[in-house]
């Protein structure tokens, strides 16, 4: 049997259903982020980084566009005769077919993986969050405080700590007690969804718990081995960390990369981010063009111009385009005269010519005011816009639209087209 110190778990199988038509097509973890990577490039970055060669992805939602972007784990140095990357989707068994029904469940089907590592410790990893952390720190950590569970723990405002799991520890970091999106907090450590455990402490819980409906570890499986006296630690960590789980924070954090001195530096060269890189050309800018404080990926063809926005691989801006303040994913055609102010366009989408989107006064939304709560106009995968239409703010589409899904050839602020089977 190989053994390995400690192997990762990274769940990636979630919808994102707060990204709205982003995620229609593509799990989370696999929308694109900065231009050219994709979100799950960040934890398994950091596995290899931290020297984990050995990392299971559990997939479910959507899985094709991750499965194809991991694959056998090439540009993150995962693939290995013994251990590296291995992608564990549901899968049938004699008894009975179940899907992942919780975070925690995900993991128990996945015994026998972790088994045959026979590993000391498990890393467990969400595929959605933009961060750089050393898990080898951490695992010093969890040896020092000789630990059954660590769970990492940043700081976040006191009024803001509802809405995570709080954890509230002593003068030694000793967790004393757990709070699950409270109303009071106690604490404003809020749980990042990282946790260190050694292997008979969580291999024990899953068995235990393997009845629970929904089973999750902040909900289900903490709790139970707080019960039953382990020792859990909060590990406190101060870096950059950002949960991309809604279209403004995920707008955000892409626009932070374009900063002057941007706080999350996808440039340094001693914890780099790796990523599946295409053969695509270098990208090529008109005489007319104009671009200011922006990335722009490569084989984009740049004819109009482009201020404060992040624009991934192969996009084609024509003359007289303008985008402003926005993220604008592969493949993607903006046609000309086009002026596109604060959206979020992926892969794929044609915005026709002399289209206006992002304008006029925000509305609330028309389709769900729990997603589509901010200024952006948001258009998903594959849409098309026709010719000289006004798009408003705080705008959903979806799909091959046409002259007569518009009144007047305007969609006001608040309002959204959703083709039928695009979401």
């Amino acid at each position: 049997m190989v053994k390995k110190e400690m192997i990762a778990m990274l769940l990636a199988g979630g919808q994102g259903s707060r990204l709205g038509v982003l995620t229609a097509k593509v799990a989370k973890p696999a929308v694109a982020f900065g231009g050219k990577y994709k979100i799950i490039d960040f934890p398994l970055s950091n596995c290899i980084n931290s020297g984990v060669d050995t990392v299971g992805v559990l997939t479910q939602y959507q899985p094709l566009r991750l499965n194809a972007h991991i694959g056998i784990g090439i540009p993150w140095d995962l693939d290995r005769n013994i251990g590296g990357v291995t992608v564990l989707p549901p899968y049938e068994k004699s008894e009975n077919t179940e899907w992942y029904t919780g975070t925690a469940n995900a993991i128990f089907q996945n015994l026998d993986y972790m088994e045959s590592y026979n590993p000391d410790y498990v890393l467990i990893l969400s595929g959605d969050h933009i961060y750089k952390m050393d898990y080898e720190v951490m695992l010093d950590y969890h040896k020092a405080n000789n630990a059954d569970v660590t769970i990492a723990a940043m700081p976040v405002p006191l009024e803001e700590a509802g809405r995570f799991g709080v954890v509230v520890a002593d003068d030694n970091h000793k967790i004393t007690e757990f709070q699950e999106k409270p109303e009071h907090p106690k604490s404003n450590l809020a749980s990042m969804g990282i946790y260190i455990f050694s292997w008979p402490v969580l291999r024990d819980a899953l068995i235990k718990l393997k009845d629970q409906p929904n089973c999750d570890f902040g909900m289900h499986v903490i709790p139970y081995i707080h019960e039953n006296g382990k020792r859990i630690f909060a590990y406190e960590y101060t870096g950059y960390w950002k949960d991309v789980g809604t279209l403004l924070s995920y707008w955000e954090a892409n626009m932070e990369l374009i900063d002057l001195v941007p706080e999350f530096n996808l440039y340094e060269e001693f914890w780099k981010i790796y990523t599946k890189n295409d053969a695509l050309p270098p990208q090529y800018m008109s005489a007319d063009s104009r671009v200011e404080r922006s990335i722009i990926g490569e084989g984009c063809d740049i004819c109009g111009q482009v201020y404060n926005s992040v624009i991934s691989p192969n996009v084609e801006i024509a003359s007289d385009a303008e985008v402003h303040d926005s993220i604008i994913m592969q493949g993607a055609k903006i046609g000309k005269g086009a002026k596109i102010y604060k959206a979020i366009i992926a892969e794929n989408t044609v915005v026709g010519e002399g289209c206006t989107i992002g304008v006029g006064d925000y509305a609330d939304s028309q389709l769900s005011q729990k997603i589509y709560n901010c200024d952006l106009a948001v258009i998903g995968e594959g849409s098309v816009i026709p010719d000289g239409v006004t798009i408003g703010k705080n705008v959903a589409i979806s799909g091959k639209t046409e002259y007569e899904d518009y009144l007047d050839n305007n969609l006001p602020s608040g309002g959204y087209i959703i083709k039928a089977g695009e979401i």
